[in-house]
């Protein structure tokens, strides 16, 4: 069941990239929104992925409202212009809640598991993931456009990475040190998130702690951030 919720989410987290054209992986997106309301009403879809994930909503009575959350924040996130800069770093944290926490959620209720306690950190681990893979897409994303689209602004201005252009405000790619420093700040949001997951350690039922397996993979880009910090 956990390999299906994660082939959910690599579908539609690679439905922009895999597109040619932006207008088409717009149209995955909405054709997998409209996929989750016709698997929970009982109809039938002929795509293997959506018949799996069938499958395990079936089975375990996964919530339909994490499911529809996850696929509306990459939509929303899709129809963002490159150019338009989030605002502040809890812009970021709240997209990976939607993406990544939602993820752990669903794969906790596959594994019958309703704790409030394990949702509380999969919430801290989502949140600190999800700001990693944003960190991490980075030189992806500016290779695409020549924009670090996932640089906040209250961020950017107060590392001296902001230029006007057009009447507009971007990120300036040339401050190396400056750079550093906003992702340096932005890792350390994360690690927060992270450390705060761990205080739960002890109270989190043995059979949720599979679930938390993202937390060991964020240790080690912390590692790497704190490394570049030097």
């Amino acid at each position: 069941s956990a390999f299906v919720l994660r082939a959910f989410n690599v579908e539609t987290a690679r439905a922009m990239d895999v597109a040619s054209d932006p207008k088409i992986g717009l149209m995955r997106l909405l054709w997998w929104q409209e996929a989750i309301d016709n698997i929970f009403a009982n109809k039938l879809i002929e795509h293997q992925a959506a018949q799996a994930l069938a499958s395990v909503i079936s089975e375990h009575k996964i919530s339909k409202s994490w499911l529809k959350r996850s696929v509306e924040a990459r939509i929303n996130d899709a129809r963002r212009e490159v150019t338009d800069i989030p605002e502040t770093v809890e812009e970021l944290e709240k997209y990976a809640e939607d993406i990544v926490s939602t993820l752990l959620y669903t794969t906790l209720q596959a594994g019958d598991i309703r704790s409030t306690v394990a949702d509380h950190a999969a919430s801290h681990i989502g949140k600190a993931s999800g700001l990693l893979l944003l960190l991490k897409s980075l030189p992806y994303h500016a290779s695409r456009n020549f924009q670090f689209s996932y640089i906040p602004f209250e961020v950017a201005a107060k590392h001296g990475l902001l230029v006007q252009q057009g009447g507009r405000s971007e990120i300036c790619l040339d401050s190396r040190e400056g750079l550093r420093d906003a992702v340096f700040e932005i890792a350390s949001v994360a690690n927060a998130h992270l450390q705060k997951a761990r205080e739960f350690a002890g109270t989190v039922l043995a059979e949720a702690l599979p679930s938390a397996s993202a937390s060991c993979a964020c240790s080690g880009y912390f590692g790497f951030f704190e490394s570049c910090a030097v």
